[in-house]
């Protein structure tokens, strides 16, 4: 799965890599979660664009957003039945700019994070889907999900499941939607060949939301590894109990 990814590449190398006509200026993100508004490429009149769009998928027909489960990811095996993604797949595909995720591996009593990457560091084009979605008072939120597919032999040692990514050859393939014809990129959904990617642990402040810094991306370090072990169970104290006595009135009261 994917359920945080960072963006660091400058704003211009990004608008080579994906060709899209805006000059958009964003600072570098290193804890990009869900429900928060993320990159997406998008064709819209024949040219593709630079949109901003919220991480979690809200399909046009859901009446109450409140109900409805948060989709930040879809599954490639079920993307064509599933009723939340099979417009999208067909009218609405996209690519969301990255240049690497974090996953999480249990170890002992507690998982630890991965910051996992291309080999040569470049930036990744993570298979989206997309969905405009309107609210009874006309109000409109673009919204996307990246599609996810079983992980290669190395990668499935940290999940079994990995973001899938569109190789720069493939962009405009995937993004033409002109012909509302799935077959043609149903076999662009698979994960990263054996060898393409790597990782290394990083630190559990990733964990946090609210940290966003270029430290998050760094190998732990032997003494933040220390200090974010599991502490030992402090023991607790053993106190004699009180004896009970009774009142006046015959029921038994504790001093």
């Amino acid at each position: 799965m994917c359920g945080r990814f960072v963006i660091t590449s400058p704003p211009e190398a990004l608008r080579k890599i994906f060709g899209y006509e805006e000059q958009p200026n964003f600072p570098p993100r290193y804890n990009i979660s869900p429900t928060q508004p993320i990159p997406v490429v998008i064709i819209e009149n024949g040219a593709r664009h630079f949109r901003l769009m919220r991480w979690g998928l809200l399909p046009a027909w859901v009446k109450d957003p409140r109900k409805f489960t948060l989709l930040i990811n879809a599954r490639a095996e079920t993307v064509r039945e599933k009723p939340a993604f099979k417009n999208a797949i067909k009218r609405r595909r996209c690519l969301i700019p990255a240049d690497g995720y974090y996953e999480w591996q249990a170890s002992g009593p507690r998982k630890r994070p991965y910051f996992i990457h291309r080999r040569d560091g470049g930036p990744i084009g993570l298979a989206g889907l997309a969905e405009t979605w309107v609210g009874p008072n006309g109000e409109e939120l673009d919204t996307a999900a990246i599609v996810t597919a079983p992980a290669s032999a190395d990668l499935a040692a940290l999940h079994h499941r990995v973001p899938v990514t569109i190789g720069a050859g493939d962009f405009e393939r995937w993004l033409d939607c002109s012909a509302h014809d799935v077959d043609t990129v149903m076999t662009l959904l698979r994960g990263p060949v054996e060898g393409e990617f790597v990782w290394h642990e990083v630190s559990t402040r990733v964990n946090r939301v609210a940290n966003d810094d270029a430290q998050l991306i760094l190998p732990i370090t032997a003494e933040e590894r220390e200090a974010e072990a599991p502490k030992p169970a402090k023991k607790v104290s053993q106190r004699k109990a009180a004896p009970v006595t009774s009142d006046d009135s015959g029921q038994g009261s504790l001093f």
